[in-house]
């Protein structure tokens, strides 16, 4: 059991916030854990008092951790507890010894564990890349679903993630939502809203077919590949998408010609691939590319292909933009840098791969839960940023977790502002 916070009779909880990290090193050791409250009672605890304290939610009571907490003033500080009587197991028993016993030999299974969070411990400095987090397109997505929570009442039907990002995701169908892969699985005449990435226009058909009321949570920005991808195709271009075929966005961008679309996923392929009419070609991308990346394969388009059309402005949106110069700027000082946010969020993976070419180790991760220990040994400088879909509170959980670790000096590295807007579609403005 690892305690995430410490009680005691008469005094304000103590906060453990290294707990999540450290639940998991130990479950990397094969350990079951548990996370939640210890409390702590100066005398042993059983029958009816242990059920009272039950009650008060804290997982387990022991005898010492409050005092040894005030003893750390302050410090790094953790609680790992095995336990070996429960309320059908009692202390007063001969079974205790043999539980005793096993209890021992988790601990000692528990050492690497120990050792890790004993070495990511002392003091650092962390420095959040400015811009991070939501941008315009992900805030007007998910106030739709809420707004469209508001008026029409629950359930409202969500086609594939609102945005990529899981607690997003949770806190909406929480409040009512329900998210799901097709519009085929939706019931006919409910209210849908399509998210952020796009959808195909054979989408929207089957959408109408269903007689769904449809809410389109499209970021405008995606929107506008859509419209330039069905230009060129009208003029009889063929389109060559940069982006990653199996991207939502890209599926979606796709749809608007399929007969005209060839998507082109690395210079490799924009080396080889061939359209119908060489004098006839026109370029777009996916919003959420790493900038370097995309802009390399483009060259080579233009290379092969000096008539080759392109968008009046970068496809890739400003807060991909803005956000992979903001992670470049703290990578030029960190020993590691941490990129909160989902694994399936295409903007998020960018970030860590564009901090991991300038030479710093970077890990994506989707909350301080999956922090790993190891990371932290010896690391004095911690760059932190959070992609455009990842809500900003799981970065103030990652700062939270490194000052428990040890004295904490947080800079912002602001490499520019956003004042962006979108409106909101009329079902829900």
């Amino acid at each position: 059991m690892v305690a995430d916070e410490v009680q005691r009779d008469g005094h304000d909880p103590v906060p453990v916030p290294t707990a999540a990290p450290l639940a998991a090193a130990l479950r990397r050791c094969g350990l079951r854990v548990h996370v939640g409250p210890v409390l702590s009672s100066p005398v042993v605890v059983d029958g009816a008092r242990r059920a009272e304290l039950a009650r008060s939610g804290a997982l387990t009571v022991d005898t010492e951790s409050a005092w040894l907490a005030a003893g750390a003033g302050g410090g790094p500080f953790a609680v790992v507890r095995a336990v070996v009587d429960t309320p059908s197991a009692a202390l007063y028993r001969p079974g205790t010894v043999v539980r005793g016993v096993a209890a021992l030999r988790s601990l000692r299974r528990a050492a690497p564990a120990l050792r890790a969070w004993l070495a990511a411990t002392g003091p650092r400095t962390v420095e959040l890349a400015e811009p991070r987090s939501f941008c315009a397109g992900v805030e007007r997505a998910i106030e739709v679903v809420d707004r469209a929570l508001v008026r029409f009442g629950a359930p409202v039907y969500v086609r594939r993630q609102i945005v990529h990002n899981a607690h997003v995701v949770r806190g909406l169908e929480s409040r009512g939502a329900v998210f799901v892969q097709e519009v085929e699985e939706i019931p006919r005449g409910a209210v849908a809203v399509l998210a952020a990435h796009g959808v195909a226009p054979a989408v929207r058909d089957q959408a109408r077919v269903r007689d769904l009321s449809v809410i389109d949570a499209t970021c405008p920005l995606v929107a506008k590949v859509h419209t330039e991808v069905r230009r060129y195709s009208d003029r009889g271009n063929t389109v060559f998408l940069i982006g990653h075929s199996d991207h939502e966005e890209v599926e979606g961008t796709v749809g608007e010609a399929p007969d005209d679309v060839v998507v082109v996923e690395d210079v490799a392929a924009a080396r080889t691939v061939q359209p119908r009419d060489a004098a006839r070609v026109a370029y777009a991308m996916q919003t959420t590319l790493a900038v370097d990346e995309a802009e390399e394969i483009a060259d080579v388009l233009r290379g092969r292909f000096p008539g080759l059309a392109g968008p009046r402005r970068d496809d890739i949106c400003y807060a991909t933009t803005n956000r992979q110069r903001a992670v470049r700027a703290v990578a030029a000082t960190a020993d590691l840098v941490l990129v909160v946010g989902s694994p399936n969020s295409s903007n998020s993976r960018r970030l860590a791969e564009v901090a991991g070419r300038d030479g710093v180790p970077a890990h994506l991760v989707d909350d301080v839960g999956e922090l790993d220990l190891r990371w932290l040994a010896g690391v004095q400088r911690v760059g932190v940023t959070a992609g455009a879909s990842a809500p900003d509170h799981l970065v103030d959980d990652v700062v939270s977790c490194l000052s428990g670790l040890g004295p904490v000096t947080v800079t912002t590295a602001t490499t520019g502002t956003e004042s962006i807007t979108f409106t909101l579609p009329k079902e829900v403005s």
